[in-house]
């Protein structure tokens, strides 16, 4: 009968350890995203959001578990790290400084992460004062508005910012890992429960039928099957290790191994990119609501033909963008010569970066239809079952996927690793033991 897997995981205590550590940090996370900034009136700016769900401001705060909306400390979340982030991912194809420092090993990566942080800090100052700007600008959402507010918003605002940075290096080096993954998460799944409560009621109302309900739940549980089946999915390319000798005479055999290529190399960032493109019409919109701007955001009204047109082109443009970014096929090529493996039936070099750059952009193009098709799916179940509150969006659902999948499998590297010390622990005592008797 095979053991429970859930419970193998308590079984092993620096595994247990690690949980709970995690679980408590999650825990400290979800408190502080309850605590308002003060002179606020939370109801009114409730309200103001419910008209901006489709807005930057919305998708923002998605990702932040709804912080923003509520006006919380740690309303900017995780975001200012991860902009930072991305954004010295991005300018390491631009400037050779920053890219070297990615190569430099441990010591580049801590330089790195060290800019990282006091580039955080900026991006979070900054966002905090248009932050406080904007609730300033809703009418009777500040209580006393001013010089007074705007500063104690933006250092709350900022604190909290590097606080919650501080909690996802915690998990990272203290608990099972992916911590700033996990944040975002966490704060995504926590709207899943008032959604659903949400959806029934609207049943028990008769607002939705039956056969839509049932049908709704096929959508869910089939789209997120195919989710998971897309994210895992990969191309693998086969590669040859020839034989060499080593040491005194000795010879190694060669070996065949493959270089996994996933379809979707880009994860959730071309649908980020595109959100926030398209938003863009409509959120300045909403502060300028006249003028060529006004036009401009009825024609990119969700729901339009042009709106998913455009949408659809974006997510596959920045899915090539992307990818194009976190991936160097001639750098790959040079490492293989390196170690002087070859792909079969390809030429070591340039012949080989150009076959990997090949198979790559061949790939890339379903995995980016893919990508539309999740990200548009919310809005075709508005219209088919007439359904509000569906609380699977294509970004969510590729980012509580993706991270469930990446926890489970270092979840398992961990008892692997486990079961490993202790196979060598044994066979160590074994041949002391052996010794002994000699």
């Amino acid at each position: 009968m095979a053991s429970n897997p859930v419970a193998n995981l308590f079984r092993v205590p620096e595994l247990k350890e690690k949980i709970l550590f995690t679980l408590f940090i999650l825990f400290v996370y979800r408190i502080g995203a309850h605590i308002t900034v003060p002179g606020l009136d939370v109801g009114v700016l409730r309200q103001q959001f419910g008209a901006l769900q489709n807005s930057l401001f919305g998708i923002y705060d998605m990702f932040v578990g709804g912080g923003l909306s509520r006006a919380t400390i740690l309303a900017l979340g995780i975001m200012p790290y991860i902009s930072a982030s991305i954004m010295y991912q991005l300018l390491a194809a631009v400037f050779p400084t920053i890219e070297k420092m990615q190569k430099e090993g441990e010591e580049g990566r801590k330089k790195l992460t060290q800019w990282t942080r006091y580039t955080t800090v900026a991006l979070a100052a900054v966002q905090a004062y248009g932050y406080s700007a904007f609730l300033q600008a809703i009418p009777g959402a500040v209580r006393t508005p001013g010089a007074l507010f705007v500063f104690s918003t933006v250092l709350a605002l900022t604190v909290g910012a590097v606080f919650v940075m501080w909690l996802g290096e915690q998990i990272t080096e203290r608990g099972i890992g992916n911590g700033m993954s996990l944040l975002i998460f966490f704060g995504i799944i926590e709207s899943f429960p008032a959604a659903v409560a949400r959806t029934w009621e609207a049943f028990a109302l008769d607002e939705i039928g039956a056969f839509s309900l049932v049908a709704l739940l096929f959508v869910v549980v089939g789209v997120s099957g195919g989710v998971v089946a897309m994210t895992m999915a990969a191309r693998k390319i086969p590669v040859q290790i020839p034989r060499k000798v080593v040491g005194r005479g000795r010879i190694q055999e060669g070996q065949k191994s493959f270089i996994p290529l996933r379809i979707n190399s880009a994860g959730v960032m071309p649908i980020i990119f595109a959100q926030s493109f398209i938003v863009v019409p409509g959120t300045v919109a909403a502060f300028v609501p006249f003028g060529p701007l006004q036009m401009l955001a009825e024609i990119f009204q969700p729901q339009t033909a042009t709106y998913y047109v455009t949408y659809g082109l974006l997510i596959l443009f920045f899915s090539y963008f992307y990818t194009a970014i976190i991936f160097n096929p001639i750098d790959l090529a040079e490492n293989l010569k390196k170690q002087g493996a070859f792909i079969p039936g390809v030429k070591p070099g340039a012949r080989t970066a150009e076959y990997i750059d090949r198979v790559l952009t061949r790939i890339t193009l379903p995995g980016s239809i893919y990508l539309a098709i999740i990200a548009m799916l919310p809005f075709w179940i508005f219209d088919i079952f007439n359904i509000q509150t569906f609380f699977f969006g294509g970004t969510s659902l590729l980012i509580v996927v993706g991270v469930g999948l990446d926890t489970v499998q270092q979840a398992q590297q961990l008892l692997l690793l486990r079961h490993y010390d202790g196979f060598m622990k044994k066979g160590r005592v074994k041949m002391r033991g052996r010794t002994r008797y000699m």
